[in-house]
């Protein structure tokens, strides 16, 4: 297609608008005020087992920790929350949003026993959670 015709650069111009809409509404980037708000993504988790201890490392940049919810529950692991997005204000125009926000949760099933928290830290936007094996 040449580009010196008017109507064929309208046309390309508009397919490119309908497809940067589809992406957007793949990403389901969109505000719930009805309905309670059910997780959008999961974080990812590393788990490493040792002789006395489970450690679980979980990748959660950009999360304060009091937004963070850690459940322990008959072998499940439960780690929820809310990553707000960067939006200030009705102005702010989005250019590119690849990094997930919203509500998050991941569930992760324990090998069999009985674990312990030992000790939790947050650093360099990871939560790492030691279980001591009881």
């Amino acid at each position: 297609m040449q580009r010196d015709d008017p109507l064929q650069w309208m046309w390309l111009q508009a397919i490119e608008m309908l497809e940067k809409t589809e992406r957007l509404s793949r990403l389901r980037f969109f505000v719930r005020h009805s309905r309670p708000q059910l997780p959008t993504w999961e974080p990812p988790v590393d788990i490493v087992e040792t002789c006395q201890t489970l450690q679980i490392t979980v990748v959660l940049p950009g999360v304060p920790l009091d937004r963070v919810e850690i459940h322990l529950e008959a072998g499940m692991l439960r780690i929820a929350g809310d990553r707000p997005p960067p939006i200030e204000r009705a102005t702010t125009r989005i250019h590119r949003l690849e990094i997930p926000y919203g509500r998050f949760e991941r569930r992760i099933h324990l090998p069999p026993g009985r674990y312990e928290l030992l000790e939790s830290s947050h650093q360099h936007g990871c939560l790492a959670l030691t279980f001591r094996k009881r």
